[in-house]
């Protein structure tokens, strides 16, 4: 049976964009209070969807610049056209993980305020890692298994994700956002969560070996260093007993420093 595709505005939504549009105008003020407008600060958005939060921006008076990343046209030209009389907002069609910001924003520093897509949350993570010293800081919504993921000291849902974002960037979760708040609503609640680049992280020698050797400790998260380990090129010859006996979840960002500096002797 055909099931028509729900719309906003006469325009089809696109399942392969994750496009869910946020509607609740609470949770719209949330992100905007959260970074208070200074004189002429520049703000990006990733995913305009129909301009609700885009319009929000572009109220604020001291607003200097908003570029807009949206990568269906259809939105792109609907939102350019109602802010067609702004000239500090710019709509540029285009996929933000085609987007080199340290280029584009060179010697510039920008706010990233959106609603992103849940299907390339971590991409994005990833270039705003890469992005730091232009971007740095900025509230974005995302799933909220993923936002408790990032946040996460210990424990379950602890991993990769947390050690590596955490080391580049500190985080506060703000509001718990309900499916209803959205339009389709998602299956899945989400978070609003504040970010700040740290600007001198702790120097790790071999940064991306370090980060391959965090992997593997967490091939299965809920198994022994010892049994990851073994499966791995690290094997288990450097390590105590008492340490292989512990499961990953169950160290900090300092222990693995540790162990991997008694690796680099």
């Amino acid at each position: 049976m055909y099931t028509k595709r729900p719309e906003k505005q006469g325009i089809a939504l696109k399942k392969q964009f994750g496009q869910h549009f946020l509607q609740d105008q609470f949770y719209i003020d949330q992100v905007i209070k959260k970074i208070p407008f200074t004189q002429g600060m520049n703000v990006f958005e990733i995913g305009c969807g129909e301009g609700v939060l885009t319009k929000a921006i572009a109220a604020q008076p001291n607003l200097g610049a908003l570029k807009v990343f949206e990568i269906d046209p259809e939105w792109a030209a609907l939102v350019a056209k109602d802010l067609q009389h702004d000239a500090r907002v710019q709509v540029c069609l285009t996929n933000i993980l085609d987007v080199n910001l340290n280029e584009l924003f060179a010697g510039q520093q920008w706010v990233l305020l959106a609603n992103l897509p849940y299907c390339i949350t971590f991409p994005i993570l990833h270039l705003l890692q890469q992005s730091r010293s232009v971007v740095p800081q900025g509230v974005i919504m995302i799933q909220e298994e993923v936002a408790q993921k990032i946040v996460q000291k210990s424990g379950r849902g602890y991993g990769y994700p947390s050690l590596f974002f955490q080391h580049y960037f500190d985080w506060q979760l703000m509001d718990k956002v309900p499916p209803t708040a959205f339009y389709p609503a998602p299956k899945v609640f989400s978070r609003l969560l504040y970010f700040k680049a740290k600007l001198q992280p702790e120097v790790i020698v071999d940064e991306p070996g370090f980060w391959k050797f965090i992997k593997a400790c967490f091939l299965q998260p809920r198994r022994t260093l010892k049994n990851n380990l073994q499966q791995s090129k690290y094997g288990i010859e450097p390590f105590s007993p008492e340490l292989l006996a512990k499961r990953a979840q169950e160290l900090s960002m300092q222990d693995f420093l540790h162990i991997w500096k008694t690796l680099q002797v």
